[in-house]
């Protein structure tokens, strides 16, 4: 499906109660091995999912080079549209992998989102604990599930435990995992696997909304 210039590429039955929107991360496009695995593991569950690409990394697909990330105020305003594309937030559980789910985080109240996943959330940059990214976080209202690996430069669980985010703020972690959702010494299979266990979780975080 196409809306204005924007892509959307869908997973799950057209009619479900709730479509959960899926952005990507900063360095990933929309089908991604990480991203059709989650998509695909949730749509099984009944929930439609939605994906879709910034304005960068649509310029990136079009002219087969890396660009950085847009800034804050486009990627806003891309997810914004996305949101008005498939009807509002009421109905909506929005979120995606790093930049994309702290972009979610950032209009969840705006638009009313039904509930927010996030798949290795950006905490800080790598080595700079100092800077925290979190003051979204600290005011969202809409239930918020974050997965979280343990051995995440973003965000690691002494670190996190020391935010006090608020009690709608569930952190999972996954043993070993980095900020990817990847364990060091697994391969391609093991770590699809862990993807689909993620998956899950985010498909019954879903559910008991």
């Amino acid at each position: 499906m196409t809306t204005g210039n924007i892509k959307l590429l869908f997973d799950g039955p057209e009619d479900s109660e709730i479509t959960v929107i899926l952005a990507h991360g900063a360095g990933v496009p929309m089908d991604a091995p990480f991203m059709n695995t989650f998509a695909e593991g949730i749509a099984k569950h009944g929930f439609r999912v939605a994906r879709f690409e910034f304005p960068y990394m649509q310029r990136q697909r079009a002219e087969g080079k890396r660009f950085p990330p847009s800034p804050a105020p486009v990627l806003i305003e891309r997810y914004l549209a996305v949101v008005g594309a498939l009807g509002g937030g009421s109905q909506l559980v929005i979120g995606g992998k790093s930049l994309g789910g702290r972009i979610a985080t950032m209009i969840a109240n705006q638009v009313g989102a039904k509930g927010v996943v996030c798949l290795g959330y950006p905490f800080h940059p790598p080595e700079k604990p100092e800077k925290i990214r979190i003051e979204y976080l600290k005011n969202i209202t809409a239930p918020t599930l974050i997965l979280q690996g343990v051995e995440d430069p973003f965000g690691a669980p002494d670190e996190v435990a020391e935010y006090g985010l608020p009690e709608n703020v569930k952190v999972t972690w996954l043993e070993g995992g980095d900020h990817h959702l990847v364990m060091a010494d697994d391969s391609d299979e093991d770590n699809e696997q862990n993807w689909a266990e993620g998956a899950e979780a985010i498909a019954d975080f879903v559910a008991s909304l």
